[in-house]
């Protein structure tokens, strides 16, 4: 049963990126959590699992892509994924997609087409 306000969880290395999202997110109306890392994320779908996750590529230690591959693995995880980089390519965009993305920003993130893309990751849409 979804939540309401939904949860969006936000994975990114860089802590301003992560205020900026956070802010984006909560003034649209979603509830919202942020992680630094992969794992510190993966550790907190054993207390609950977010309705939506926006998700770094390039982060040191576990990567985007690494996350994407644990949340395959975890079968209580059917999180739909926003992939957001700063170093975009078309080799990512295919990647990602293929792992399971339903949307996919390069950096600078445009506010409309990130809230777009997560509320169409939320209804099963690609975007």
């Amino acid at each position: 049963m979804p939540r309401d306000p939904p949860l969006l969880a936000v994975v990114d290395d860089d802590a301003d990126v992560r205020i900026a999202l956070v802010r984006l997110i909560s003034s649209a109306g979603f509830a919202v959590e942020s992680f630094a890392t992969g794992t510190e994320f993966l550790h907190s779908i054993d207390r609950h699992v977010p309705d939506c996750l926006i998700l770094d590529l390039h982060m040191p230690g576990m990567s985007g892509f690494e996350v994407q591959l644990a949340l395959a693995r975890d079968p209580r995880a059917n999180i739909p994924v926003v992939m957001i980089t700063g170093q975009d390519s078309a080799e990512s965009r295919i990647r990602a997609r293929d792992l399971g993305a339903r949307g996919y920003l390069a950096k600078p993130v445009e506010h409309e087409a990130l809230l777009a893309a997560v509320e169409a990751a939320m209804r099963g849409q690609d975007q």
